[in-house]
């Protein structure tokens, strides 16, 4: 063999085996001005001390590193570490490419949150240089101005040299292998980052330049050479990583392969905790599974979560290898104690599932589904708690909570196909089993409205509710905190609701919660209730949140009702007609302003107490009755103001209303009832048309027009209807 060293001399060298392993190097596209000295790569040590270098020695306040790939968002996240403004440029439209979107946007969201300037869909096209500075410029025509750039675009095979050797190279110059791993030239053999190899899944050639990998083919290279003939089966492509707070994890195919290699699959997603929740420091792993729809066998996993991330990709990752199915993910017996994971684990759970689904139990739908629904066929049902709703929810989505359900699922119409839903997944399909049995056609929305990937609020332009301590913040004393580590949605907002109800005015409430979910739905509940968020800290994996009762204003929260606060922009309306169509419009616009925060006032008069009626009374004076006659016995037999044709028009109105799935005027009173709307019928009203209490609905008010003026004092919006 003759070789050629870097100063140009050339020898020859004679070997029995030669073992190639010059690994890979880092991508330097052809970018104008990209050979600018404040450009640097990160590879090796060497890279590495070049950086903290030039960050020490120049006084680097802002950097940018371009490629959103395993090494990228590392040296991201630890160029945050010390204190230098980060931007994070990723020219696809997620980062992490081995993730699905919908998992990598929970790890955007961790970025974004702990202050990376996080830019996807961004394209660099060249660097310019100013002064002590760089410019940036983006293909979308946005620039950027930084002191020094890491490029993390991804690697190559080192194997420049090779060329014109007589050995086999693939397209973008990999070394080309069997599965002996020797190459096309007699006792030569490659390993590494610089070869390709077989996806261990689809049999394909690929490139998989990870550690673990490679020293498995060096152990196979040493045998192979010392005459065992050992064959390297393929890699899985199984990788982790550390972004904050959070670790993500992946193996085998993600849903985007799986598709381009025309795999029929099934995906379940779930959400458990990584240890029993009653076990202190329980947090949540958000999972997703890819399996083959013809086989059951297992292809893909990823997990994103703050501990136990690791240990269920291991497992799947075996079984992968092992060629698992979903049945077999049932039978695994792993190591239970509550401190280190659930009776039933993870794995043994996705397992579950995909039964439930194989054996009809269970029929999915998915978010991506959402954007062909069809209001004429289909009806979206949440079944989450009220209190839940103020973290969002699906558009076009009625909510009946599972608490509800068995009460109310006859207002539920068969003839459309019912999609449920929850926060993850479970309760929504309780809901669908329920009403499967109840005759009606059912799909839960898989995964819940956790996987919906939310949109990323870039961090110059976000409210930043962490105090600027927070990267040194420090719990006094953790007993000072109310311990909701372990409950997952709305577990914690369902406790802080308990305690703050019980609280006086400006009482403090601390909080401690593992739920990474918790940070954004805090913030929206606090709005939503007109409390306090008075600080807002993230320390290993545990939010940290101080509220306060109330706002620092006169304003005063409705005792033991959480929720309304009173202050000049609350609303009174006075109701004086008793037709239909000015009923149903009453009440929406009363429950409409209940969810804007407004404290509502409804006084009922005259004809108006016709829609609060529930029953007539026998006896009464011949005046009363003559009033009874000409007045509709309840709000079922309410008229409506144009074209009423003897009833036929109200019955053709709730018809309407029925399909197009509207909430009818008594769930409309209902909600309003329920939500604290003061509904107050007016007594002189009542004594003018004879009619008593007994004959109006149950949970209102009676009062006069003293009480009326005095709640329109502090109105700014008074209607009469």
């Amino acid at each position: 063999m003759k070789v050629k060293t870097k100063n140009g001399e050339e020898y020859e060298e004679n070997f029995d085996f030669l073992v190639l392993a010059p690994g890979a190097k880092p991508i330097f596209p052809a970018i104008k001005g990209i050979e600018n000295k404040k450009i640097f790569t990160l590879r090796n040590i060497n890279d590495m001390d070049k950086i903290k270098s030039e960050i020490k020695s120049n006084n680097v306040k802002k950097a940018v590193v371009v490629g959103g790939g395993y090494v990228g968002v590392e040296t991201a996240e630890n160029l945050k570490h010390l204190g230098i403004d980060t931007s994070l440029i990723e020219a696809a439209p997620h980062i992490l490419a081995p993730f699905d979107s919908e998992i990598s946007n929970i790890l955007e969201y961790e970025l974004v949150n702990n202050g990376i300037n996080l830019m996807t869909s961004e394209k660099v096209v060249e660097f310019q240089e100013d002064g002590n500075e760089i410019i940036i410029k983006l293909e979308s025509g946005k620039s950027v101005v930084t002191d020094m750039v890491i490029l993390s675009i991804g690697v190559s095979p080192d194997t420049k040299f090779l060329q014109n050797s007589g050995l086999n190279l693939g397209e973008r110059g990999h070394i080309l292998v069997n599965e002996n791993l020797e190459t096309n030239i007699d006792g030569v053999y490659a390993l590494g980052d610089s070869i390709l190899v077989k996806n261990y899944i689809t049999n394909e050639d690929c490139a998989i330049p990870l550690a673990g990998p490679a020293n498995r083919q060096g152990r196979i290279v040493a045998g192979n050479i010392m005459g065992k003939n050992e064959k390297y089966k393929g890699s899985l492509g199984t990788a982790i990583i550390k972004i904050f707070e959070l670790t993500g994890a992946s193996t085998g195919l993600n849903e985007r392969a799986l598709k381009q290699s025309n795999i029929s699959y099934e995906k379940i997603y779930l959400h458990p905790n990584n240890h029993v929740a009653y076990y202190p420091g329980a947090t949540p792993v958000t999972i997703k599974v890819l399996y083959n729809k013809e086989n059951k066998q297992i292809l893909g996993a990823q997990a994103v979560g703050i501990s136990g991330v690791d240990k269920f990709i291991d497992v799947m990752a075996t079984s992968i290898k092992f060629e698992a199915t979903i049945d077999d993910l049932t039978e695994l017996e792993l190591a239970y104690a509550p401190a280190f994971l659930s009776a039933k684990s993870p794995a043994n759970m996705a397992g579950f599932i995909g039964q439930n689904i194989e054996d009809a139990l269970l029929e999915q739908v998915f978010i991506e589904d959402l954007e062909n629904y069809n209001e004429k066929e289909t009806i979206i049902l949440d079944v989450r708690e009220e209190l839940e709703l103020i973290s969002g929810s699906f558009k076009n989505s009625i909510n009946i909570p599972l608490s509800e359900l068995r009460k109310r699922y006859s207002e539920l119409p068969k003839d459309k196909e019912i999609w449920t839903y929850c926060a993850v997944g479970l309760r929504g399909y309780i809901a669908a089993r329920f009403l499967t049995q109840n005759g009606y056609k059912v799909k839960n929305i898989s995964g819940g409205i956790k996987i919906e990937e939310k949109v990323l609020v870039k961090t110059e332009e976000k409210e930043n509710l962490l105090n600027k301590e927070n990267v040194d913040f420090k719990v006094e004393k953790e007993e000072d905190y109310l311990d909701l580590s372990g409950l997952s949605c709305p577990g914690p907002l369902v406790k802080i609701k308990e305690k703050i109800d019980k609280l006086e005015e400006s009482e403090k409430l601390k909080v401690k919660v593992s739920d990474p979910g918790f940070y954004n739905d805090i913030q929206a509940w606090s709005k939503v209730t007109k409390n306090s968020l008075l600080s807002l800290n993230k320390k290993d994996g545990i939010i940290y949140a101080t509220l306060q009762k109330g706002q620092a204003s006169n304003s005063v929260v409705k005792e033991q009702e959480n929720v309304i606060i009173e202050d000049n922009s609350n609303m009174t309306m006075v109701v004086f007609s008793g037709d239909l169509d000015k009923a149903i419009a009453a009440f929406i616009i009363a429950n409409g302003a209940l969810t804007m925060g407004k404290k509502v006032t409804m006084f009922f008069t005259f004809w108006g107490l016709s829609i609060l009626k529930k029953k007539n009374l026998s006896k009464k004076s011949f005046i009363e009755k003559m009033f009874a006659m000409m007045l509709p016995k309840n709000s079922q037999d309410l008229p409506v103001s144009k074209m009423n044709f003897f009833g036929i028009g109200a019955k053709m109105i709730r018809s309407v209303m029925k399909k197009k799935n509207i909430m009818s005027l008594e769930e409309l009173m209902k909600k309003a009832k329920d939500s604290g709307v003061n509904i107050t019928a007016c007594t002189m009203s009542m004594d003018v048309m004879g009619i008593s209490e007994e004959e109006l609905i149950d949970g209102i008010n009676y009062g006069g027009v003293g009480q009326y003026l005095g709640e329109a004092e502090k109105s700014n919006n008074n209607l009469f209807i």
